[in-house]
């Protein structure tokens, strides 16, 4: 407290400067550093956790890339239905539909010390890049140093294409006695270790198969697996 004398001589008492304004501020911000702070060392500490726990995964059981592949491809139906051009001059189709129904083998090789964890695969089928349908295989768990097969269907029922793709189509039908396909999809897996899963690892599957619609039999089937021809 301090005292000032005025003009008159007499003194003026002020009240000493509040300073419990200030020590709350600096109370609150040394709290919200310190909280901040807490925050961060806790999201360093978990994610050096989950760091130790990938590497303890790769030195204890060094993963090798699970190998999933098209095995088999079962033609039980293919047909081909024209509709030809109003010109009758003309030599293309103005339309044409695609019936097809055919069961894929796939087999799933785990060579690693632990099971893995499949997740849902789609695998689109296309013509000329065209696509058809999809097929999908369920999730699934696959043990150690094992091999395992999945099937699924593939049903088209009257797919349209247009008049370019429609044309070729009936040539390659009619003419070569051959459709060829092509059978593309991703799987997703990932390796189960002491209940903790490994991050996720994508094969990638991309196979070239022709139809012969006369016999209505397989003929032909190159697949890549992972970009590489196997």
């Amino acid at each position: 407290m301090t005292s000032r004398a005025n003009v008159n001589g007499e003194h003026t008492i002020r009240p000493p400067p509040n300073r419990h304004h200030y020590s709350s501020s600096s109370s609150s911000s040394a709290s919200l550093k310190g909280c901040c702070c807490c925050l961060f060392l806790l999201f360093s500490f978990l994610a050096l956790l989950v760091l130790a726990v990938v590497l303890v995964i790769a030195l204890a059981v060094k993963p090798k890339k699970p190998q999933f592949d098209l095995q088999q491809v079962g033609v039980q139906y293919v047909g081909i239905t024209a509709t030809p051009s109003g010109d009758t001059t003309a030599t293309e189709t103005e339309t044409a539909s695609l019936s097809l129904n055919i069961k894929m083998v796939f087999t799933a090789v785990n060579p690693n010390k632990v099971g893995i964890k499949y997740s849902e695969s789609k695998f689109s089928v296309m013509y000329k890049g065209i696509p058809l349908g999809r097929a999908s295989v369920p999730g699934f768990f696959q043990p150690a140093h094992s091999v395992r097969q999945v099937e699924t269907t593939v049903a088209l029922d009257r797919v349209n294409l247009l008049q370019a793709d429609a044309t070729d189509l009936v040539k390659d039908a009619s003419l070569n006695d051959r459709v060829e396909l092509r059978i593309m999809g991703d799987v997703g897996a990932k390796i189960r270790f002491l209940d903790f899963n490994s991050p996720g690892v994508q094969v990638s599957v991309d196979c070239a198969i022709v139809i012969s619609p006369r016999k209505q039999s397989l003929t032909y089937k190159q697949c890549g697996f992972g970009g590489l021809n196997v």
